[in-house]
């Protein structure tokens, strides 16, 4: 028997003279948990699409089972018992729980027809072998982004997996509900699945990983056992430098309240909200899911209603009734899914940059001041260091940093006297999350009033001086970053 299940040899591959990967080596043994791990752009996903057989690559051998491939289908991959899990699952939300788990197993298996009453009998064993508790009837477009990600798993074990690859699979996952796949992970182990866990979040992979191969610019960099690492030592090998991550401790003007919300509450979702944000100031707002963080996000920005309270913005009380209203008083948000509400992907970043000022520099016969629009545009992104060929390129031709820089560029061109964000720096690599921390923290200097809201506790204790914890849509408690540590943090949320 091979010690290894997947070894891969020297592998290459590029695209139109972009070298995408370099003499990669990886070798993962059956019910091992290897962590992948590098900034965006690294090689990560390219080297798992070529393990897959979605790509060939251009030289090198995969060696699955003591047998050399030099390509592979993905079929054939499937057949040996390889299993993708995509940030975006690959689910149909139109079919049930069971048709979906099914389904790969039913094309395999040549069936030519549907049949109900074995799917649910197939999605009920196999959520039955990882000891969970999911209604096999249900649309899975009804299930939470952590039940979809179970149906996904159930769907490659119906498939015999030997090796499971989860792409980024914690992305939008609550603390609890991590918690609950690291639990459904180790099952998998101990029935002799290995695993390859393709991430950044350095904490996670720390906690349920045995060994690490980190790559930067499509080569390997090192790779060892993870107890021959730590966070810094990790930081420093993926990114190449030192990733300062000393918590903030900005100078706030305690005389100077830019924002104050007076018993704020909507029907069912929040009430009595009060809190103050101070000039200089980076407010944290922390909660599990379902706490009422997102919601109340979007009804400080116009996009839901008051049923009640009061918003006040440099004293003065607003009328919100939209995000119009919320944009001409000065609020800007960064939503926390970015690709559907905060861009025009298909449009350029210069057009994106520019959708907030389009009417500021308009004359009253609609004309547009398109010099000083393309001043504006121009310096911001610069400001930003966002990396693009061209200001042309579509906002998609972007890596999620770069996509997040276009939305905080966007609304910097707008000089907002208030920034609103919610999980700022969902999947992007670490090297990015501390530009983008960074970035967070010269607002704050500039006198912007800024709130973070974030269920990643490094994050809301790095970059927050004032910590406000939120649980079934009620404040239940109020830090000083300075003074809590993240344990005793994550205490607070769970006993909240």
């Amino acid at each position: 028997m091979n010690e290894y299940y997947l070894e891969v040899r020297n592998i290459s591959k590029s695209f139109v003279g972009v070298q995408a990967l370099k003499k990669v080596n990886l070798k993962i043994r059956p019910g091992e948990t290897h962590c992948l791990a590098g900034e965006n752009g690294c090689g990560k996903s390219t080297l798992i699409k070529v393990i897959s057989g979605f790509y060939t690559a251009d030289e090198g051998e995969i060696i699955i089972n003591g047998k050399s491939y030099a390509r592979l289908t993905p079929r054939e991959s499937m057949n040996l018992g390889i299993q993708v899990i995509y940030q975006d699952f690959s689910l149909f939300n139109n079919l049930t729980v069971a048709e979906n788990i099914a389904m790969s197993y039913n094309v395999s298996n040549s069936y030519k027809t549907s049949n109900k009453k074995r799917d649910r009998e197939l999605a009920q064993k196999v959520l039955n072998t990882i000891g969970i508790d999911l209604d096999v009837n249900t649309e899975v477009g009804r299930l939470s982004v952590a039940q979809k990600q179970i149906v996904a798993i159930c769907r490659a074990l119906l498939q015999e997996a030997k090796l499971v690859i989860m792409d980024e699979p914690t992305t939008a996952l609550t603390t609890r509900e991590v918690a609950s796949l690291f639990k459904i992970i180790r099952g998998l182990k101990e029935r002799g699945v290995a695993i390859l866990f393709v991430s950044h979040k350095l904490d996670e992979v720390l906690e349920v990983s045995e060994y690490v191969n980190i790559m930067r610019n499509g080569e390997n960099v090192i790779s060892g056992a993870v107890k021959e690492f730590d966070k810094s030592k990790m930081t420093y090998y993926m990114t190449g430098r030192e990733v300062d991550e000393t918590r903030f401790s900005g100078t706030v003007n305690r005389d100077k309240c830019l924002f104050r919300v007076e018993q704020l509450k909507r029907e069912k979702e929040f009430s009595d909200i009060n809190f103050s944000l101070y000039e200089g100031e980076v407010l944290g707002i922390t909660g599990l899911l379902g706490s009422g963080r997102t919601e109340l996000a979007e009804t400080l920005f116009g996009l839901r209603g008051a049923a009640g309270g009061a918003i006040y913005l440099n004293g003065q009380k607003l009328e919100l009734r939209n995000a119009s209203d919320a944009v001409k008083a000065g609020i800007g948000y960064i939503p926390e899914d970015r690709l559907t509400k905060g861009l025009f992907l298909n449009i350029s970043i210069y057009r994106n940059i520019a959708a907030t000022i389009l009417t500021r520099y308009s004359n009253r016969f609609s004309f547009m001041q398109k010099g000083r629009i393309s001043g504006v545009v121009r310096r911001q992104a610069q400001d930003l260091s966002i990396k693009a060929a061209s200001l042309e390129a579509p906002a998609n031709s972007l890596s999620g940093g770069n996509q997040q820089r276009v939305v905080l560029a966007k609304w910097l061109a707008a000089e907002p006297k208030i920034l609103i964000f919610n999980c700022p720096t969902v999947g992007v690599d670490i090297g990015s999350k501390a530009e983008i921390h960074e970035i967070i923290r010269s607002f704050a200097e500039r006198g912007i009033g800024v709130i973070v809201i974030s269920d990643d506790l490094p994050e809301i204790l790095s970059v927050c001086g004032r910590i406000l914890v939120m649980n079934a849509g009620r404040f239940t408690g109020e830090y000083l970053s300075n003074e809590i540590d993240e344990a005793t943090l994550q205490a607070q949320l769970i006993k909240a």
